[in-house]
């Protein structure tokens, strides 16, 4: 079984010369250790120091010095859209404040599916429309680049608050 300890980001790897393609859901792609079996039926185990976000291009590297190519699958998201940046940000703050994952794009945010955020949502005004794309949501403040350490959070607060 290939042991992979390294990734390679996106664009700094020969893409084109890998062997082998993941295709791997936002929840699969968060990962510091886990077996993968390719399209040809080999099994590799992902053993890194660390949890890392593996983006869409990322590659994996064997230890023969081949690669494998991370992409990021399509899956179910709500886009929220609203009807102007300034009702766009209030409904990014509400998002953030109960710390959900979510993908900020232009004009409009993803999220995962959750029945009880798109009430409160539509309810803000949003206009909501079920989608299936990869989902990249934002890494947070306290997220630290792929093989880095991210620092404690460091303090208490509360969510109830306005």
């Amino acid at each position: 079984m290939n042991r992979i300890r390294q990734v390679a980001k996106a664009g700094s790897w020969p893409a084109a010369e890998a062997r082998e393609t993941f295709t791997l859901t936002y929840e699969e792609r968060y990962r510091r250790r886990g077996v993968f079996r390719t399209q040809a039926g080999e099994d590799c185990l992902l053993d890194l120091p660390r949890p890392v976000l593996l983006e869409d291009g990322d590659g994996l590297q064997l230890p023969d010095g081949g690669f494998i190519l991370v992409r990021a699958d399509l899956e179910p998201v709500i886009e929220v859209r609203a009807t102007s940046p300034a009702m766009l940000c209030r409904l990014a703050w509400h998002l953030g404040n109960r710390h959900l994952p979510a993908e900020i794009k232009p004009g409009r945010i993803l999220i995962r599916p959750d029945h009880v955020i798109q009430a409160m949502l539509e309810g803000l005004g949003a206009r909501l429309k079920a989608v299936r794309l990869p989902f990249n949501p934002e890494g947070g403040a306290y997220a630290a680049p792929a093989g880095e350490h991210a620092p404690e959070h460091g303090h208490e607060h509360g969510h109830d608050q306005p």
